[in-house]
């Protein structure tokens, strides 16, 4: 694999059994680049290994007066100048291809594991996890991987010096056969605590880093309620502590850079002064003696990747090991129904266009083509069932941790989604037995804190749709108009097109509710067979929800839609209102007729008390007057 051939066209199944399994994974999967660059680093070293015996060589010429000879030195002196250049050139260019592609596979699993399992994965990860395991440990698990090819050939030149003093120069190859490994081992005892300290370090970085986030992030409110001077004193306590791990940390490194400087410096005076010792007796020649000190001195580079290999092993290991972790993450309930299910020798073919979408655990039925709002009494259960409606079914974990919650609060939907209930249907068809991409072109889910990504307003709806829908008519349905003016007056001058205005990161400088109304045209432009929002209006006043309403019920006409929520306004447009409580379908019909007939639907959408029923519902009349007077406003 070349760096101009990627991404791959599969990173493949990696074993994610453990940190180490992960990394010699990576190592099997690159072989055919760990071979090139181990090839080329022992054409390298080898250079470098025989440059102590070509100026012992020399010097040996020069002593016995033979010139001829001392040509033949010269131009071997040469060939070897041509073989480190050249091996040191591809050795780095190989290297690094090796860096390059183990990073990028590692993203490329990571991007899929996320693709894969949606929003379940940060109730199974932190998100800044997923996020650290993607940038800096990725890096890491690259440097272990770059570096292994290197540390080989280096391995190998370091024996081929031993080897050979001990034949060129038997009495003097003893000793530095027997030091070479001590100063090879010396630092190993030191790496684990100077790992230690290191973690230590990035953790309380990334504490203050995410501090001094928060900080910016809230800034106006901070002003307001004057904690400025607060929170900066706490960032001043945080950074503090970042330097005194970072002293502590480079305390311990800069004991390793010393040991591997003192080590290999006490060996070469020990070579020194007992070659010297031998050369006055007569037992060796002083060529013989120049050849094991420049053997000795040539050592130190290659003995330097000795190190390097070890602090790449100790940091990539936690690394690998955490992004072993998110990569062994499954959706344990669709991975059990796949085991039980018969194997296939041909893939499931998508359902044929104007399939109803039913839900089995809850009994919930979308018909095709219809407009059907959901009412569900707990937004959790809400949330968990639009996942489940776009082919996310919860994993156990996540379950188990929801009906802790359920259990705590009283309520009773933990038996609503327990492990191991059958999957959506969609035209009759399982959505889990479909292909991922299949699945995710039928079924588009937008959840209730939709992210904006930076960038112009045309990259945001440069995004896969059927091509039926025009940006125009989506920003006019999801009512846009504002937005548009608010980018265009905030964009630098010459921009005359709202389309190309930039959203800053995450649509920070827009507020709540435009960040909502984007998202909402983003989804509309898609123009998905099934199309599920999570309450895609909460952060917008009732004049605007109405004519949102009514401008999705317009768009998506003949389209299945289904919308997660309990605003009146959104509940009045839809064809169809189907009641959630306790986990399952309590109530179908219109929404004016549920109001009617419907006690616990009527106090879930009215905010009805006990009280407040009991008296006969005023709360009801309230909301058909308020009803009336935004219908004919908007």
């Amino acid at each position: 694999m070349q760096i101009s051939d990627l991404p791959y066209p599969d990173p493949g199944v990696p074993d994610a059994r453990s940190g180490p399994r992960f990394l010699l994974w990576l190592g099997r999967g690159q072989l055919g680049g760990q071979l090139k660059s181990l090839c080329w680093g022992m054409l390298h070293f080898t250079g470098v290994a025989a440059l102590p015996y070509a100026v012992g060589l020399g010097v040996d010429a020069v002593v016995d007066h033979e010139p001829d000879r001392l040509l033949l030195v010269g131009a071997l002196l040469l060939a070897i100048g041509v073989a480190i250049s050249v091996g040191d050139s591809m050795l780095h260019r190989t290297a690094v291809t090796n860096w390059i592609t183990a990073a990028a596979r590692v993203q490329q699993l990571l991007a899929r594991k996320t693709a894969e399992l949606g929003s379940a994965l940060t109730r199974r990860v932190a998100a800044g996890e997923v996020v650290a395991v993607s940038t800096g440990d990725v890096e890491k698990i690259g440097w272990f991987v770059e570096a292994v090819s290197r540390f080989l050939a280096a391995l190998f030149s370091v024996v081929l010096v031993c080897v050979g003093l001990l034949f060129f120069a038997p009495e003097l190859g003893v000793v530095v056969a027997i030091g070479v490994p001590l100063i090879a081992l010396a630092t190993l005892p030191l790496l684990p605590r100077a790992t230690r300290r290191a973690d230590v370090q990035r953790e309380k970085a990334g504490k203050a880093t995410e501090l001094a986030s928060d900080t910016v992030a809230g800034l106006r409110v901070l002003r307001g309620i004057g904690g400025e001077e607060l929170f900066l004193g706490r960032y001043r306590e945080a950074s503090q502590e970042v330097r005194k791990a970072a002293v502590r940390s480079a305390r311990m490194w800069a004991l390793i850079s010393a040991i591997q400087v003192v080590l290999p410096g006490a060996l070469m005076i020990t070579v020194v002064w007992y070659g010297a010792t031998l050369v006055s007796d007569g037992r060796i020649e002083v060529g013989e003696l120049v050849a094991a000190f420049s053997a000795v001195a040539t050592l130190l580079y290659p003995l330097r990747h000795f190190q390097e290999i070890a602090m790449a092993y100790s940091f990539s290991r936690p690394s690998a090991k955490r992004a072993a972790r998110v990569l062994s993450l499954n959706r344990t309930d669709a991975v059990a129904a796949a085991a039980e299910r018969p194997a296939r020798t041909e893939p499931v073919r998508a359902p044929a266009p104007g399939g109803d979408l039913y839900d089995p655990r809850t009994g919930l039925l979308a018909p095709a083509g219809r407009f059907t709002a959901v009412v569900c009494g707990d937004p959790d259960l809400a949330g968990r069932l639009a996942e489940r409606l776009g082919g996310h079914p919860m994993d156990e974990a996540a379950a188990s941790e929801a009906g802790a919650e359920a259990g705590a609060t009283g309520t009773a939907t933990a038996t609503a989604d327990t492990a191991g209930a059958p999957s959506v249907l969609l035209g009759g068809v399982a959505l889990d037995e479909l292909d991922l991409d299949t699945a995710r072109t039928l079924v588009l889910v937008q959840d209730k804190d939709p992210v904006l990504l930076s960038g112009t307003l045309r990259e945001l709806f440069d995004v896969p749709a059927s091509g039926a829908v025009e940006s125009a008519a989506a920003l006019g349905a999801a009512q846009c108009a504002d937005v548009l003016d608010a980018l265009l007056q905030s964009a630098p001058d010459g921009v005359e097109d709202p389309m190309d205005a930039r959203i800053t990161e995450r649509g920070r400088s827009l507020s709540g509710g435009q960040r909502q109304r984007l998202a909402l045209a983003r989804s509309l432009v898609t123009d998905p067979e099934v199309l599920v929002l999570d309450e895609p209006t909460s952060a917008v006043d009732s004049h605007t929800e109405a004519r949102i309403a009514e401008g999705v019920a317009t768009l998506r006409a003949g389209r299945t839609t289904v919308v997660l929520a309990s605003s009146p306004l959104l509940l009045d447009r839809a064809d169809r209102v189907v009641l959630i409580d306790e986990g399952t379908v309590a109530a179908v019909g219109t929404h004016r007729d549920l109001l009617q007939r419907e006690p616990r639907y009527r106090a879930v959408v009215t905010r009805e008390t006990d009280e407040e029923q009991r008296l006969g519902g005023p709360a009801l009349t309230e909301l058909e007057e308020a009803l009336t007077e935004i219908e004919e406003s908007a």
